[in-house]
């Protein structure tokens, strides 16, 4: 048993790497295309400051997964070895197409539909999915709100200056902007699999009769995701910097200050919301202020329909592979 629990904490600490490097885009896709940092610089950067995020912000989202997808009595080490297999596969495809989807939502639908494929709908925490499914809609919309609001607000502040001046002031604002951003990035996505390995402890007898999320996980999902960063993840980087929109240093630091408020936000309330959602709004919002066609709707249109089929594409690759543990008698 304690062999089992062993390994399905590695791979959840290899998905929780896939994350960061999946993700990384998230966390240096502006600084990057505006040119204010190298990419060897800007995953150092991002990287260290998704780590430090271990330090500041609780574990609220970590208690939400771990408690608000599945109900607890169904979960066992094979369900929860199946979701981050069908989280895990999901990931590799998208980041191979250059996708930016959420491996939030991806191992969430993995865990829930290898909790399916164990007891049907019944075991689902219907009101933990619902705050997650409104979320989904409303954290590329909030993104995209507050990058248009932010960058509206400095465009009014800073319009007597001249551009090449505003240019210098933001490149410099980034650094900060984009340190923020790296550490909501940080404490959002790591928190997922800090709730994965706690319900298996959980679920195992190894952490008594009280749900928490030890101090070893914390820091070992901030570090394997810190990793996963620095390895980068250039396919989607592309997508996002250069395909949706074009972005000068100060639509960089608006619409990573907007990704900062919104996952910094709602991981202080507990709701797993997905940072590629949010960061993909909230450049959509930056570029929409110069004008509406200088967002390349196509390109986010396909993003669009990557995100709407994360959930149920995960959810079928773990149910699956649950199906297969089954019948392989384990």
């Amino acid at each position: 048993m304690l062999s089992t629990v062993v390994f399905i904490v590695f791979v959840a600490l290899v998905f929780d790497f896939i994350n960061g490097f999946h993700d990384a885009a998230n966390s240096i896709v502006t600084i990057v295309s505006t040119r204010v940092l190298t990419p060897l610089q800007a995953v150092v950067w991002a990287a260290f400051f998704n780590f430090v995020a271990a330090f500041g912000f609780g574990v609220h989202v970590a208690t939400t997964v771990g408690k608000g997808v599945v109900h607890a009595e169904i979960v066992d080490q094979w369900v929860i070895l199946a979701g981050l297999i069908g989280a895990i596969v999901w990931d590799l495809i998208t980041w191979h197409w250059g996708l930016p989807t959420s491996s939030s939502h991806a191992l969430i639908g993995g865990f829930a539909g290898a909790g399916v494929a164990k007891a049907g709908f019944a075991g689902l925490v219907a009101s933990g999915l619902i705050k997650i499914g409104i979320f989904m809609v409303l954290a590329p919309l909030i993104g995209l709100t507050v990058g248009f609001l932010m960058m509206l607000t400095t465009i009014w502040i800073f319009h007597r200056e001249t551009p090449g001046r505003i240019d210098r002031i933001f490149r410099r604002g980034q650094l900060v902007s984009a340190a923020a951003y790296s550490l909501g990035h940080g404490t959002n996505d790591a928190q997922k699999t800090m709730g994965i390995i706690a319900v298996l402890l959980f679920t195992t007898g190894h952490l008594g009769k009280e749900f928490f999320v030890p101090t070893w996980v914390i820091l070992s999902a901030h570090a394997a995701i810190a990793l996963g960063t620095m390895a980068g993840g250039w396919r989607i980087v592309k997508t996002m910097g250069m395909r949706i929109t074009k972005l000068r240093p100060i639509g960089g630091f608006s619409a990573e200050t907007a990704g900062a408020v919104t996952l910094i936000g709602t991981a202080l309330g507990g709701i797993p919301v997905s940072t590629t959602h949010t960061i993909s709004g909230a450049i959509m919002g930056v570029g929409a202020i110069q004008r509406f066609s200088a967002v390349r709707w196509g390109v986010a249109g396909r993003i669009v329909w990557a995100w709407i089929f994360t959930i149920p594409a995960a959810a079928l690759v773990a149910a699956a592979c649950w199906l297969l543990l089954r019948l392989g008698g384990v």
